[in-house]
C-alpha cells in the first residue's frame, strides 16, 4: 500500500475554500478521478446519481471518486445553483433572485463571505495511472466520521488555503495527499468489504517481499525463478502461492506495474520514450512501444499526446480562475466580486 500511495502525488491541484450560506447547492460534473471534502463547518449532502444522499457533518472527510456525477449541497432536494463542468468550468443555474456564486477571498468562493457552512475542496483533476489501481478498488464515496480524522490536519489545511506565502502551491498539494491519504488508511483498516487481492498478497510475508521489489525496482531484470529465490521458494510453489494471492501471475503483474509507472512518466514529465522505456525495465524503445500498446491501446506517443492538458481561459473557468489569479499576483489582495464565466 505504501508504494501505491507513495505515487498518488497531487501536482497543481485544485484547492478551494466553500463559503455558503444556505439555501445553496453545486451540481458536480467535473469528472475528476478524486475529490477530497471537508466540512468546516455547518454540514452538507453528498448526492451521488442513482445513489442515496450522505450526510457529512463538521469534521467528516468525504472522498469523491469520479467520473460519476454527483450534487453537494445543504439539503437533499435542494435544487443546484450552478453546474461545474470539468476543468472546474462553472455554469450558473439559479435565478436572478438568488444570491450569485462568486469570489469571496483568497481561494474561496461561495455566496456569502462567512457563511454557515465551511467546506474544503480537493480535486485531483489529472488522472494518475498509479492512483487508478488503487482507486478502482475504493467504492465511489467515503465518508470518514470526524473521530477518525485529525482535526489539527483539517485545520491547518483551511488556514493554508488562505495563504499566498512563497511555495503555497506545494504546500496544498501536500496537505491534499495527506488527507486522502489518512481517509484511505483509516477505510482499509476498518475494512468495510473484502479487500483487493494485491492489499492481502502485501501482508503474507513471502509474496509481499516479492511484490515490494517489483514495485521498489521496476527496471531490474526479474524472472519467477529470480523471485523465487529471493523468497526462499521453489520456482512453482512461487508461481502459484504468487497468482493465488494476487489474482494474477507475476510476470503478468510486472508488466501492468511497469507500464502504470511508464503511463505516469509520460503524462507528468517531458522524459524521452526511451529513458521511460529504460527506467521500467524494457531494453529497447520498439519492445516498450508494442508491450505499452498492448496494454493501453495507443503508442506511449499518442498516450502523450492524449494526455495534454487543455488551455482555459480564466474567463470560462469559474472557481478554478480563483486559484490561477492568486498563483499569478505576488502579493495578492482579497479576491472579490463575481467569478469568471
Amino acid at each position: 500500500m505504501s508504494h501505491l500511495l507513495s505515487d498518488l502525488n497531487a501536482r497543481d491541484a485544485f484547492v478551494l475554500r466553500c463559503s455558503l450560506q444556505p439555501p445553496w447547492s453545486m451540481r458536480i460534473e467535473d469528472e475528476a478521478p478524486v475529490s477530497v471534502v471537508a466540512v468546516v463547518r455547518g454540514q452538507a449532502y453528498i448526492c451521488p446519481d442513482g445513489a442515496d444522499a450522505v450526510l457529512v457533518r463538521a469534521g467528516d472527510v468525504a472522498v469523491v471518486r469520479g467520473p460519476r456525477h454527483y450534487r453537494v449541497s445543504d439539503e437533499i432536494d435542494s435544487q443546484p445553483q450552478v453546474l461545474i463542468r470539468p476543468g472546474q468550468v462553472c455554469i450558473p443555474l439559479a435565478g436572478a433572485d438568488t444570491p450569485p456564486m462568486s469570489t469571496v477571498g483568497v481561494r474561496t468562493w461561495g455566496n456569502a463571505v462567512d457563511g454557515s457552512t465551511l467546506m474544503l475542496d480537493g480535486t485531483y483533476e489529472a488522472q494518475n495511472t498509479i492512483g487508478r489501481r488503487l482507486l478502482s478498488n475504493l467504492p465511489e464515496l467515503i465518508v470518514v466520521p470526524r473521530e477518525q480524522v485529525p482535526a489539527a490536519l483539517v485545520s491547518y489545511l483551511a488556514e493554508q488555503i488562505s495563504r499566498n506565502d512563497p511555495g503555497q502551491d506545494v504546500v496544498l498539494d501536500r496537505l491534499l495527499d495527506l488527507m486522502l491519504v489518512a481517509v484511505l488508511r483509516w477505510w482499509f483498516a476498518e475494512r468495510q468489504v473484502e479487500e483487493p487481492n494485491w492489499y492481502r498478497a502485501h501482508a503474507d510475508p513471502v509474496i509481499g517481499r516479492a511484490l515490494r521489489l517489483m514495485q521498489g525496482s521496476p527496471a531490474s531484470a526479474w524472472t519467477v525463478a529470480g523471485l523465487a529465490t529471493e523468497t526462499g521458494l521453489s520456482r512453482a510453489a512461487f508461481a502459484r502461492r504468487f497468482s493465488d494471492l494476487v489474482g494474477e501471475p507475476p510476470m503478468a503483474f510486472l508488466t501492468n506495474w511497469r507500464l502504470a509507472l511508464a503511463a505516469d512518466l509520460l503524462s507528468e514529465s517531458d522524459a524521452t520514450i526511451t529513458s521511460v522505456a529504460a527506467k521500467v525495465g524494457y531494453a529497447t524503445p520498439f519492445a516498450f512501444s508494442a508491450a505499452f500498446k498492448r496494454v493501453h491501446g495507443v503508442s506511449p506517443q499518442q498516450f502523450r499526446q492524449e494526455r495534454g492538458a487543455p488551455t482555459l481561459t480564466e474567463a470560462s473557468m469559474g472557481p478554478r480562475g480563483i486559484q490561477r489569479r492568486v498563483k499569478a499576483e505576488a502579493n495578492p489582495p482579497a479576491l472579490h466580486g463575481k467569478t469568471g464565466r
